[in-house]
């Protein structure tokens, strides 16, 4: 049966690759794109919505479809203005799980990050928590919430330090466990794929079983 999935985030690094993989797979035949600017890819299965996305509840009657893949996310350095970071990774992912729900949509994914608890005393790892915490709440059966740990891949904005952490990693990556290490946005992009298909027995994946999923 045709399948419609919803991407919102296809601009960045794991929306894209995730983007890539959907327009390839025969059981979707529409994808439907929320975002700021646009993907700038011509393709009959891609339907986009250009729409302030801190006002995402107002475009409820065009979020339809049977599959939500939320690839949200921002960075200290590229939002360090706290209300706005908590607007993009809190409220995004929030507001998208409770139109979901109201739209009778079976599947929401959605990437949050390695050490998110609601209970934190680092801002980020709070507001992550919180999100996971609050998306949770609108009881979509199929709500996967995948927790990668640092990401590969080459962004627009400079980050001094996760590039540094990203060599370190790299040069000692057999010390480091299978957990903790770097993992590339087409790996969690696979993942997304594959769990949307098929039931995986917990809500939350960490980093480690994200790899597992992408390879088998």
């Amino acid at each position: 049966m045709p399948k419609t999935a919803i991407i919102l985030g296809a601009t960045g690094l794991v929306g894209g690759k995730l983007l890539e993989l959907l327009l390839k797979d025969e059981d979707y035949t529409k994808l439907k794109l929320f975002s700021r600017s646009s993907c700038t890819i011509s393709h009959p299965k891609i339907e986009e919505h250009l729409i302030d996305l801190f006002e995402l509840e107002k475009y409820s009657e065009t979020f339809t479809g049977d599959v939500v893949f939320c690839c949200i996310g921002t960075t200290k350095a590229k939002t360090p203005d706290k209300e706005t970071y908590r607007k993009i990774d809190y409220g995004i992912p929030v507001t998208a799980a409770i139109v979901a729900k109201n739209n009778g949509i079976k599947i929401f994914e959605v990437i949050s990050a390695m050490g998110a608890d609601p209970k934190s005393r680092t801002f980020y790892n709070k507001i992550k928590g919180e999100m996971e915490r609050d998306v949770l709440k609108r009881n979509i059966d199929g709500t996967y919430i995948f927790q990668p740990s640092l990401l590969g891949g080459d962004r627009s904005e400079k980050r001094f330090g996760e590039r540094m952490a990203q060599v370190f990693m790299g040069a000692f990556s057999f010390l480091i466990p299978e957990k903790y290490k770097i993992i590339e946005p087409e790996t969690i992009a696979l993942a997304m794929a594959k769990v949307a298909k098929t039931k995986y027995g917990k809500q939350r994946i960490p980093s480690d079983e994200i790899k597992e999923l992408a390879n088998t």
